[in-house]
């Protein structure tokens, strides 16, 4: 999995679970990313309610899909749904590596200690430390890292793998499909299956 500079790009960003879905039919069908963003241009294929949103909502969904070998087309597509979003989550995790990061040394770490919750305070100590590691994290804004938290609970919580309580929330450790799982683990993706699994 390719490692990327840590970006505070999520604050804007969604899960959108639904939009990644009918991409991947539509590059299923023989589409091609090109012409899906035609498709989008023209039609609005997502129902966005502007057109940079329109815009936005295609880049993030091609960019996530993107970071997957196309042979998960079919294996997504005749999964179950709960399988299907945490392939979307796969996806946002291997385009996004701190988020990928907070969800592998912290809701990973809480799962293997069998701790199954996790806090606001845990995101700050996770962004507290990334500051000192990293001198761009460190250059960002309280601001910033407030949204940026309250993206990934989002995300994780529009993936099934948390509830949505409101400064505490519960880890709904995953059961994966095998598929799901072998998948990754084929496409040298194993830290992402061991991050939602709770495994070291």
């Amino acid at each position: 999995m390719e490692r990327k500079e840590y970006s505070a790009g999520a604050v804007k960003l969604s899960f959108w679970f639904m939009e990644f879905r009918k991409v991947v039919g539509l590059l299923n069908e023989g589409k091609t990313i090109d012409e899906i963003k035609q498709m989008n241009k023209d039609q609005n294929i997502f129902g966005a309610p502007t057109t940079d949103r329109s815009e936005k909502i295609f880049n993030t969904v091609a960019a996530r899909i993107g970071c997957l070998a196309p042979s998960f087309y079919p294996v997504f597509l005749n999964s179950d749904i709960s399988t299907q979003k945490l392939f979307a989550l796969a996806a946002a995790m291997a385009n996004d590596t701190l988020f990928f990061d907070f969800v592998f040394e912290v809701i990973r770490e809480k799962m293997i200690i069998g701790s199954n919750e996790f806090a606001d305070s845990d995101l700050r100590i996770f962004f507290k430390n990334k500051q000192v590691q990293d001198e761009k994290v460190a250059g960002w804004t309280d601001a910033t890292i407030k949204r940026l938290s309250g993206s990934y609970k989002t995300m994780l919580f529009e993936a099934g793998m948390t509830d949505h309580g409101k400064t505490v929330r519960k880890i709904n450790r995953p059961i994966l499909d095998p598929l799901l799982e072998h998948w990754l683990d084929d496409n040298g993706m194993e830290q992402i299956s061991k991050a939602m699994m709770g495994v070291r």
